[in-house]
């Protein structure tokens, strides 16, 4: 009976050792260890995305989706410039041809504020909507999901559901209407994720709302929309993706996250790099680099537009559950403290600076940076956007990441850093000012940050050529 039950040992232990360890087919893959029981850190993530529709002309379905919801009154978001462009006409052709009753705002600001959300907010209250239609890019889609969360839940109060330590950070509980967001830029995957970013005016800082419990129902992904799109925007937008790809791909991983929820409602909704992400992250890299450069300089190149479209999106399924880091937390405050610098292609009536603008500048010097930990990652992201590494020392991987990135970027005539939008090094303490209430993402940098680590690339960034 003994040696019976050795035989079997041994066999199941020879299987586990001969088993598949892709992580598609494999039983026995785990980025981590075994953790039966709560620990300090996490041991587990969850995969929580929209559904995803694509293809050329997709949008003409919008109505027959609603109609199928059994929506009666709906909401419909977009921006001031947008509601005269084809990609608002197409979704109001769908709407009228299956007799959808709606009432449109087109008053979302482009890199929204706190203010604007909540004009939003009272609309959407005041109008009792049973469904949401979102048709823009990150602006639009985020600001809906705002108005959807607060118009479900009219007793909150509006710093409620922000993200601490700004706001209270609580959790969503109320059931939202469905919302149906139609991208209209290759850049922020709002369609996919459970994040609203905006301006908070008096601190002059970026912050937002995240929660799965407000991921769109539906993103329809339309590359006929992308047609439309300056050179600027869709340079912008891409390097939104760039980012989202490569801070998620180098974030901490998941199971060195901590604290653990005592719930899983508690879960954030960045929870680390984790081996579903991973692949995504690496997939829209991959487009980014053989197809953004082409997006950019050729309008007409449909397989380039359509490409990036589809980047965002698997970009968004990769940090709107890994995460993202340093890029986007310093980038909040760049944004949010903008003097008096006004992007080309760019309709607005006020300073602004692009998110993915934004977010790049300070790429070359972040990953320089974080590569200490991690070089593996850096160095293969690295490769993917064009470095030979066939000779690279791992411990030059940050260099190598640094000086391809800046590369692409000197290649798409990317804003010679910081100081070209308008900084100096006399703006650094309030730029590190603005970058510490963000913890909700800079937490999820692999290598730990100081303030003065923080100065420190700020001032690398101020000049990238």
């Amino acid at each position: 009976m003994a040696a019976g039950r050795d035989r079997a040992a041994r066999l199941l232990r020879q299987l586990q050792q001969a088993a598949c360890r892709c992580p598609s087919h494999s039983h026995t893959y785990s980025q981590v260890t075994e953790r039966p029981t709560l620990g300090n850190t996490d041991y587990a993530f969850e995969m929580a995305i929209s559904n995803i529709r694509y293809g050329e002309g997709v949008t003409k379905e919008i109505g027959m989706d609603l109609q199928n919801l059994g929506a009666r009154k709906v909401c419909l978001m977009t921006d001031k410039n947008l509601s005269q462009l084809p990609p608002v006409n197409a979704v109001l052709n769908s709407l009228a041809k299956h007799g959808i009753n709606f009432q449109m705002y087109d008053n979302v600001r482009v890199e929204p504020t706190d203010q604007s959300f909540l004009d939003a907010i009272a609309f959407a209250k005041k109008g009792e909507f049973d469904a949401y239609v979102a048709v823009g890019g990150g602006s639009v889609i985020d600001t809906c999901k705002a108005a959807n969360l607060y118009a479900s839940s009219p007793a909150s109060d509006f710093l409620d559901f922000v993200n601490a330590p700004i706001g209270k950070g609580q959790p969503v509980s109320v059931s939202l209407k469905p919302l149906i967001a139609v991208p209209t830029t290759a850049g922020t995957g709002s369609e996919t994720t459970g994040v609203a970013i905006f301006d908070f005016k008096e601190l002059k800082v970026k912050t937002g709302i995240a929660s799965r419990a407000i991921k769109p129902t539906l993103g329809i992904i339309d590359p006929l929309h992308t047609l439309s799109m300056p050179e600027r925007i869709v340079a912008n937008s891409g390097f939104d993706v760039l980012c989202h790809a490569l801070e998620s791909y180098t974030a901490l991983p998941y199971n060195m996250r901590s604290p653990c929820p005592s719930n899983p409602i508690n879960r954030p909704a960045y929870q680390g790099s984790n081996p579903i992400s991973d692949v995504w992250a690496l997939h829209a890299l991959r487009i980014v680099a053989k197809y953004l450069k082409r997006a950019i300089r050729n309008p007409e190149d449909r397989e380039a537009r359509a490409n990036m479209h589809l980047a965002s999106a698997f970009a968004g399924i990769g940090f709107g559950n890994a995460g993202v880091h340093l890029c986007h937390g310093m980038s909040y405050p760049i944004s949010g403290l903008v003097k008096t610098y006004k992007p080309k292609d760019y309709n607005v009536d006020h300073s602004l600076v692009p998110h993915g603008l934004s977010v790049v500048l300070t790429s070359p010097a972040v990953f320089n940076f974080t590569a200490q930990i991690y070089p593996e990652r850096h160095l293969e992201a690295a490769e993917i956007l064009g470095a030979d590494i066939r000779t690279a020392r791992i411990k030059d991987a940050g260099f190598i990441l640094a000086d391809t990135l800046r590369k692409f970027l000197f290649d798409l005539n990317v804003d010679d850093g910081l100081a070209a939008i308008g900084y100096s090094k006399a703006d650094i303490p309030a730029l590190v000012k603005g970058t510490l209430p963000q913890e909700r993402v800079t937490k999820l940098s692999p290598r730990p940050q100081t303030e003065e680590d923080l100065s420190s690339l700020f001032e690398a960034s101020m000049k990238l050529y």
